[in-house]
């Protein structure tokens, strides 16, 4: 085996029996001359025999190469050495996660260069080069195969996973604030080993690549673009716990970011990220006392134990008072308020204007979500959740004529 490889390629396996072997094959035939390169399989005990096909091929080709000592400390590894590349297996004996296992290939690995990649053909062998040799040429930056640059697309998605994958980058690049990439949130990237060095990974899910952009200070960055195709073979990891994972990282990442600023002498970032979120509470608070309101309020107009309103009014009786019941409050504790004169009226226009445009977002996109192929509850969520978003903005912006930041 190479002890001191140029470049190590990253592949995390699990349930890819279908793919690995074209893709090995495809990336040894387009590595850059000259460079000696080992692709490290890391492969989490897959049910569909994925570590067993490496081994076996790792075996056939011992015939023709001389076998190595495993010098590894990941027990479970097999190596083949062509004299310009070499083809290691780490096996895991479970899974997981994705970040967990790109980690302990980039450990058992030696190159001077890191390439990760999926190992489904979404991530085409032909743009190794093209990412090789934008790190060779700035062997310090980070570089990045996008989708979403010039040049750039994806393949065989459906529109609403587009939707979401266009969507998740732009929740990290505005919220961890990576304004110099299009697309943080890729699978597929390069970078100088010694980048990582000093780095220590507390994110989970499925995106290596934001922890070390945001964790990373100013490193340089480079994209090239490529065009993502979806699988043709094997099933997809994406599901509601990666989702899950990713808005988790985000929302670490983003604390990650505050801290930083904070012991770098910054504190009045942070103190503005505590008194925006502070009043975002408490408008989300008051939201929830309005909606409780609201419901007391139409069950005892409609159900008789006040009256025997039709269902219609007493919704709508209840609507006027938890939307004025929320403007009182918020008027006074979230936004601290307390002067009440003859602008008052003014205010109470506005908030319930701005309320009735907040409910017509949360129908826009309700509608949009479902017809686009979401499920109900899933839309109805996202829905409100922009909707309350936007709500909560435009009121601190407009109704109380303060900062949207701070």
């Amino acid at each position: 085996m190479l002890k001191n490889a140029d470049l190590s390629v990253i592949i995390p396996t699990y349930n890819e029996h279908e793919n690995i072997l074209g893709l090995v094959e495809g990336i040894k035939g387009k590595l850059p001359n000259g460079l000696s390169t080992e692709i490290v399989i890391v492969d989490d005990n897959s049910p569909d025999g994925t570590g067993r096909l490496i081994s076996r091929y790792v075996e056939d080709q011992l015939a023709f190469n001389c076998p190595v000592p495993n010098t590894s400390k990941v027990t479970g590894d097999y190596a083949i050495n062509d004299s310009r590349s070499t083809v290691k297996l780490v096996r895991r004996e479970s899974k997981h996660g994705l970040i967990s296992a790109i980690l302990q290939g980039i450990e058992s690995s030696s190159g001077r260069y890191i390439l990760v990649m999926d190992a489904d053909f979404s991530h085409p062998p032909e743009t190794v080069p093209l990412l090789v040799g934008e790190l060779l040429r700035d062997p310090d930056c980070i570089v990045i195969a996008s989708r979403y640059m010039t040049g750039g697309s994806i393949r065989g998605w459906p529109y609403r996973r587009k939707l979401l994958s266009r969507l998740a980058a732009k929740i990290a690049i505005h919220g961890l604030k990576l304004c110099n990439v299009r697309d943080p949130i890729s699978g597929f990237f390069a970078f100088p080993r010694h980048i990582i060095e000093n780095i220590r990974f507390n994110t989970y899910g499925y995106k290596l690549l934001l922890e070390i952009l945001v964790k990373s200070k100013g490193v340089r960055i480079k994209e090239v673009p490529y065009t993502f195709t979806d699988r043709k073979a094997g099933k997809s990891k994406l599901d509601n716990r990666v989702v899950s994972d990713y808005l988790n990282s985000v929302w670490y990442l983003y604390r990650y970011g505050r801290q930083s600023k904070k012991e770098s002498k910054q504190t009045t970032e942070k103190r503005k990220s505590v008194l925006f979120l502070s009043k975002a509470g408490r408008f989300y608070t008051v939201g929830a006392t309005g909606l409780l309101l609201n419901f007391i309020v139409s069950t005892l107009l409609a159900r008789g134990a006040i009256s025997n309103l039709w269902y219609i009014e007493a919704s709508t009786v209840g609507i006027i008072l938890s939307i004025t019941s929320n403007f009182f409050l918020n008027k006074i504790w979230t936004f601290e308020d307390r002067k009440f004169s003859s602008g008052t009226l003014a205010q109470y226009v506005s908030f319930v204007g701005l309320s009735t445009v907040g409910a017509m977002i949360q129908l826009l996109l309700l509608y949009i979500f479902v017809q686009s192929g979401f499920g109900y509850v899933f839309s109805l969520l996202a829905a409100v959740a922009v909707a309350s978003i936007s709500n909560f903005l435009l009121n601190k912006k407009w109704t109380f004529h303060e900062k949207i930041w701070g």
